[in-house]
């Protein structure tokens, strides 16, 4: 506990509550049916293609599981370089602690993706046709669905793969809440036009 409160490991302990603090608020937001990866997803249009990040499998798990791993990985080793300082003798400065930490965290966190995408492969939007899931019903996951800003749709592909999608109501359709069965009948700049899914057709 002394170690875990001294001065030298303030920044992992810091990233440790960041950690902490990201997976309660996703657990709550996923209890009313949002979630914050979602949010993080469609702020950043999807800009994962190419690039040095892919060698740390952007693209492949989302990018709030990626900054989880990250932060555990640097948090869990930065508490380890400072405890095996502190047994040899004296704790290293926190700028050093952490320089080794976070060059040691890197291939860690790669590590770390590379097995979450293989046990939880993740829904990928960019990975098919978007126009070819006009016509399909879905659910709201995030809304409600107005003509404003986009909310969230999940829904599955002709293949029963499951995707998560902007979407906005359509001009002359009501507020769709979160949960409500829709039907996807337009795509325009990455952003579905949705009305209420006909009865006949289900969610």
């Amino acid at each position: 506990m002394e170690l875990l409160l001294a001065a030298e490991v303030r920044p992992f302990a810091v990233a440790a509550m960041l950690l902490a603090g990201l997976v309660g608020v996703e657990v709550v937001m996923l209890l009313v049916g949002a979630s914050i990866s979602d949010l993080v997803e469609h702020s950043l249009d999807h800009g994962h293609d190419g690039g040095g990040l892919n060698w740390l499998n952007v693209g492949r798990v989302p990018l709030l599981v990626l900054i989880m791993i990250a932060l555990g990985a640097f948090a869990g080793t930065g508490f380890v370089i400072q405890a095996l300082a502190r047994a040899a003798g004296a704790p290293l400065s926190p700028a050093l602690a952490s320089l080794g930490a976070l060059v040691l965290a890197v291939p860690m966190t790669r590590i770390g993706s590379r097995a979450v995408a293989r046990i939880v492969p993740r829904d990928e939007t960019y990975a098919v046709e978007l126009a070819d899931l006009v016509g399909r019903t879905g659910e709201v996951s995030r809304g409600p669905l107005d003509q404003g800003r986009p909310g969230t749709v999940r829904l599955k592909d002709a293949h029963g793969n499951w995707h998560s999608v902007r979407a906005r109501a359509a001009a002359d359709s009501a507020p769709m809440p979160t949960g409500a069965a829709i039907l996807l009948v337009d795509l325009r700049g990455g952003v579905f036009t949705a009305i209420p899914a006909p009865p006949d057709l289900g969610g």
